[in-house]
Parts: structure tokens; sequence; C-alpha cells
């Protein structure tokens, strides 16, 4: 339950009283003598994602002092659902006033484990908040992002192209939505050979995934994800170490089927048009090849530098596709790279984008949101280091520089400058955890381009 909102359902609740470092003494001192001397025993000086428990006369949890280090940060009190004892609290009136779609978001992900496979380690505590179409928001906003990791986490062998297909049909029927997807060699017959070629030496079939929604007079967005179910290497195969996480490699789908679904919930004023393109790369006797020419659908043909640098191969027939319809806004997600992750971390997803406006309001919404994005430049100069001598140019640069430009550039051959393109280089993982966002799949950026688009 974690997050109750129908106030039919409300019951005496525990208040949490936040405060911070700098007014954390003030607020001790006003406590009455016996809850004084509690805190001061226990230490609590407001310091960020540390809490003290003041009981009752009966040993009950009477109130709960917080530590945060600033109000506005959406995970404030992420770290509170699973350490509270089990009980009901509610946001008390205290030194710091967090809002309460702030307080749903953090506390419903504070919450989240991932629990397919093994049972979580305890339940979270409850928090009941008032509805309010800001808290709706906010809750829709942390169930995309649930969805997200969930989709991240779930092993290959559960999550295959045809179950993420599974999973977006799902959002269309939910939401009215039109689906439809070619598997297959029928990507070979609706000329989406690219997709095909990475995809064909896997058992489970490759294929493409469309969803549209919305009324066909509004501004078309088109929403791509990479959806590599998992990534061997292929025949330039990876390390067991570098293969390890490659479940991950879907990070860019689950965040085009997570935003598809925001839009349609959200019913924004736009014509949706996701497209996720779905394959595993494999090894066997008919995969792809190192120095093989690989057709696309736009008519340029790319040679194969290396089969690891699989995923741009995918994207560039979905993204020539999706041009095709014309959309003023389009927008790919892609676990791309791994010099993105060398250049900004795990935790700052790569923004590239050829239009000025659409960048600007993408970082004025990432500061708004607290979703972080960080800019990198679409340099153009660097397409020589993907030049080819027997066909347009290759899927890998040479020398090891700029790898994340250079897969970005790829991309850029297949998006005409009409339109406003921007295509983010995510990481889908936690490495570490922190407060709310535990070890595992991870949606970046997600809330911004949300805010962005509406």
């Amino acid at each position: 339950m974690s997050v109750i909102t129908d106030k039919k359902a409300f019951e005496k609740a525990v208040p949490i009283v936040v405060t911070d470092a700098r007014r954390a003494a003030k607020l001790v001192a006003s406590l009455g003598p016996i809850e004084r001397r509690w805190a001061e025993s226990a230490g609590f000086d407001g310091a960020p994602n540390t809490f003290c428990a003041i009981p009752d006369a009966k040993g009950n949890v009477a109130r709960v002092l917080a530590g945060v280090a600033d109000a506005e940060d959406p995970w404030a009190l992420a770290f509170l659902p699973q350490k509270l004892p089990r009980a009901r609290y509610e946001l008390g009136k205290g030194p710091v006033a967090i809002r309460p779609e702030n307080a749903v978001f953090a506390w419903d992900l504070g919450s989240y484990q991932f629990t397919r496979y093994k049972k979580g380690k305890r339940k979270p505590a409850d928090l009941q908040v008032p509805e309010s179409a800001r808290v709706r928001e906010w809750l829709q906003l942390a169930h995309a992002v649930r969805l997200v990791r969930d989709l991240v986490n779930t092993p290959a062998e559960d999550m295959g192209p045809e179950d993420l297909s599974d999973v977006a049909r799902e959002q269309a029927e939910r939401f009215g939505g039109q689906f439809d997807e070619w598997i297959g060699d029928e990507l070979l017959a609706q000329n989406f050979p690219a997709i095909h070629a990475v995809g064909r030496a896997a058992a489970r079939p490759p294929r493409l995934i469309e969803l549209q929604w919305g009324n066909p007079k509004h501004p078309r967005v088109a929403i791509v994800g990479k959806g590599v179910c998992f990534d061997s290497g292929g025949l330039d195969i990876k390390s067991a170490d570098g293969m390890r996480l490659m479940k991950k490699d879907m990070g860019g789908a689950a965040h085009a089927i997570a935003l598809a679904r925001l839009i349609m919930q959200r019913e924004l004023p736009v014509r949706l048009h996701m497209l996720v393109p779905a394959v595993e790369n494999a090894i066997a006797g008919n995969a792809f090849r190192p120095g093989d020419v690989v057709r696309t659908r736009k008519g340029l043909n790319v040679e194969v530098g290396n089969t690891d640098a699989e995923g741009r191969v995918i994207l560039c027939d979905a993204l020539a596709y999706a041009v095709e319809q014309k959309p003023r806004t389009l927008i790919d997600f892609a676990t791309l790279t791994g010099a993105a992750r060398v250049a900004l971390g795990p935790e700052l997803p790569v923004l590239f984008a050829n239009d000025e406006r659409l960048a600007t309001r993408l970082a004025a919404a990432s500061d708004a949101e607290q979703d972080p994005i960080w800019r990198l430049p679409l340099w153009r100069n660097y397409r020589r280091l993907f030049d080819s001598d027997v066909a347009d140019f290759s899927n890998s640069g040479r020398g090891g520089f700029a790898g994340a430009i250079v897969a970005a550039l790829f991309l850029d051959y297949f998006v005409p400058d009409d339109v406003a393109w921007a295509h983010f280089d995510v990481y889908a993982w936690n490495d570490a955890s922190r407060p709310g966002r535990p070890v595992g799949g991870e949606a970046q950026g997600l809330r911004a381009v949300l805010a962005a688009l509406s």
C-alpha cells in the first residue's frame, strides 16, 4: 500500500516533523522535556537522511523527527519508508515544509523493491496524504519510474522482444492507443533491414513495436527506445564482466514505454508515435559479421566495424521510419555507449540535440524537476571518424575518440535538420544505492522530458 490518498481510508497517523541541520537545535529545544531528552540522547541533529522516532508512554512511535538537506529535493523523504517502524504516518508541521507531491513521490519510490524472484526485505511504512491533482500526477510519475525499473531489472530470459511487446501492447490497450508490430522476416518485407540484421541470429525473432495515440490534428511527437533485450556483443563478443549487466540494454525501450504511458495517462495534446526496435544481439551461424555491409531503411549502407555497436544500427531504421511521419519533435532513449558513462558517470544522462529551442526547453525542465541531464555537442567534424572505404559510413569510430558523440552522429544521419530531435544516452542503472534509488534499473531524464513536452 505504502501511499494512501483516499481520505475515506485515513486513520490516526504518526506525524513526521521535518527539519534541516540549521534549524534542528531550535526544533529540539521546543519539544516537551521528555521528548527533548529523547531526541538529545539519540543525537538527532537534523543531518540529511537521519531521523529520530520518539515514543509515547506505551512504547509506540508518537512523533518522528526527520532531517533533510533541501525541502525541494524530490527524494528528500525517500530514506524513511523502509527504515521507520511499520505504522501509518503523515506530514506534520515543522521548520521545513515538504510539498505533498514530493512526499508521495519520494515515499512511493523509497518503498520500491524488485520482488519478482525474491521476497522483499520488509514491508515499508505507510504514508497518508490527501489526494490532489499534483499528488495524483507525482504518483503517476513514481509508477512510471517503477515500470522502468521493473523492466530493466527483469533478466533477459523473461524480458525478450516478445515480452517487451506485451508490455507495450498492454499500455496501448489500457489507454486507447493503437498497437502494431513487425516480426522476423516481416521486417525485411516492410523495409527495416538493419533491425533484422542485428536480431536475426537470436532464437527469439527481432521485431519493431509501434504504438500510436492521440488526435491526428495535434502536434506529432515521436518517441523511440533502444530495445536490445540482451547484448552478447555479437561476434565481437563482450567479456564476461562486460556482458553481466546486458539485460539492461533495453533500458531505452523501458524509458520510451514509460514516457508513452505518461503522455497517454496525462492526455497531453499530442499525436504520439512510439517505436521500439526489439532484438537480442546473439551469436549463431547467421549472425551479422564485422565487415558486413548492412542496408538501412533510409537507403544508406553501413559497414559493420564492430558488432557490439548494434544499438545505433537498430535505432537508425526506427528513426528513419519516425521522421517519415513528419513529427514536430523526436526523442530517443538508448543505453548506447560506455563512453557516455566515462564522460559523465552513471548518474548523469547525456543529451544531444539538433535544435536549440528543444535543448533549452529540456534543460529548463531538468532544472525545474531536479532530474539531471547534461548536453554534449553534435560535433559534425567528427563524422570523419566513421568514414568507410566500402559503404556510406561505418557503425563504429576509429581510435576510441569521442565515443558518445560518434554514436550520436551516426543517428544524426537519419534525422533531417527540420525535425527537432533529442537523443538521450542513458545508463538506466544505479551502481550504488541512494535513498529511493536502490541498486538496479533506473529511470533517467524521464521527468524532465515529460515536463518539456507538457
